[in-house]
């Protein structure tokens, strides 16, 4: 029973306290800074959606088409696609995954050090060159990837970056069939890569390659392995206005690279 009143003023202590704390200002002068925030009236939810709308928007003047090509990817993905990249992971043991990777990577740096070299990119270019020396010669053919190891790092460069460097313009947005996102300029880059590539004939495996379809195929199934990109993994109905910002931008971050 002595302790009953001692409970009513315990109480009452408390909550002077948390009255008294409540006014302690912040070194900023805040106590609850949320409360101080001033929002602009004039801008209400429909507005703010089509600001953020208008900030994904990308020039695209052929969009029915291009979603119509996404959903085909989508499907061919689903349905084609990853089930062959399933079952080439199931029975290709991953030494042997990672050298195939390795060796269409070697490949590859053929039209990188082209195009750092036209876009003017001295270091880069000697990378790339020392890249290929060391991963054909003591990488057995680009199987094995020592340069990486040497502290030599993966470049990307491609006639797309090359021409977007010289200021050429993108384009209209274009999604390509099993290729994806792209633009009008960088389909045309594409295409120039491709040639240089057959043109080059780096040990003779485009030349091979148009004998051997096969490999065309594994190169495709490599390219898609190494890919993690699925679709429907950002789970929205936008995903094509997303896809298609994002692959805009990092073109823009690439070229200034």
């Amino acid at each position: 029973m002595a302790n009953k009143p001692f409970l009513p003023a315990l109480l009452l202590a408390v909550t002077a306290n948390l009255a008294w704390a409540d006014h302690i200002t912040d070194p900023d002068g805040f106590t609850r800074p949320l409360e101080h925030l001033k929002f602009n009236p004039g801008l209400d939810q429909r507005e703010f959606e089509r600001a953020s709308f208008d900030a994904l928007n990308v020039y695209d003047p052929w969009e029915r088409w291009n979603r119509r090509v996404y959903h085909f990817n989508y499907r061919f993905d689903e349905w084609v696609f990853l089930p062959i990249v399933r079952g080439y992971r199931y029975v290709t043991p991953r030494p042997v995954r990672n050298g195939v990777s390795n060796f269409f990577a070697n490949l590859g740096d053929v039209p990188n050090l082209v195009n750092s070299l036209l876009q003017l990119k001295g270091r880069r270019s000697m990378e790339i060159t020392c890249r290929l020396l060391f991963n054909t010669t003591f990488g057995v053919l680009g199987l094995w990837d020592p340069a990486s190891r040497m502290g030599l790092p993966k470049h990307s460069e491609d006639f797309g970056q090359t021409l977007g460097f010289y200021g050429v313009p993108e384009g209209p947005y274009l999604m390509l069939p099993l290729l994806g996102p792209s633009n009008l300029r960088d389909t045309a880059g594409l295409v120039t890569d491709y040639a240089v590539e057959f043109g080059v004939n780096y040990l003779d495996v485009a030349q091979t390659s148009s004998e051997h379809p096969e490999i065309t195929v594994l190169k495709a199934v490599d390219k898609r392995h190494v890919t993690n990109f699925r679709y429907g993994q950002t789970n929205s109905p936008f995903e094509y206005e997303k896809i298609r910002y994002v692959y805009t931008e990092s073109r823009k971050l690439q070229i200034a690279d």
